[in-house]
């Protein structure tokens, strides 16, 4: 199954990943970005990544789910994934998705509400990045359950 039509897939499933990225962002409060990336055919989570921005500027969530998909898989199989996220790829973490050719993106809280929660954004939607990218031929969908990813980023310690 390749991951370009999230639409397929019941919505309880994505809510069911989402929640997986929810649990990997509590591993940092401070910073609650997490990602998942799940299997679209058997919701198989393949990697897991929270932000580590303290550690190096560009392990973003998303980053540290890329890298360590390709650690446990190799470079291949990108089309039939599908990356959950807390919150919506910034431009640099929907360019990488973008390069490695997801199947397809889902995020909970919208880059608006990220700077409105007091963190730095560069206010290009991810929707922006991938129509900005012809090559790319993923989904995005979003936002989802907001109401369970927008606390973590207001109520978060500072």
């Amino acid at each position: 199954m390749v991951a370009s039509d999230l639409s397929a897939i019941p919505l309880a499933m994505h809510r069911e990943a989402m929640r997986l990225a929810i649990t990997e962002a509590c591993a940092n409060p401070a910073f609650p970005f997490g990602a998942v990336i799940v299997r679209a055919s058997d919701r198989t989570v393949m990697a897991r990544g929270v932000n580590r921005g303290a550690q190096n500027p560009t392990w973003h969530g998303e980053i540290v789910a890329l890298n360590d998909y390709v650690a446990k898989h190799g470079h291949h199989g990108w089309a039939e994934m599908i990356l959950y996220t807390t919150g919506e790829p910034c431009p640099m973490c929907m360019a990488a998705l973008a390069w490695a050719r997801i199947g397809g993106i889902v995020y909970g809280t919208t880059i608006a509400k990220l700077r409105e929660c007091g963190i730095d954004q560069i206010m290009i939607p991810a929707a922006d990045i991938a129509a900005a990218a012809p090559f790319f031929d993923g989904e995005l969908l979003g936002p989802l359950l907001a109401e369970e990813t927008d606390p973590l980023f207001e109520q978060r310690p500072r």
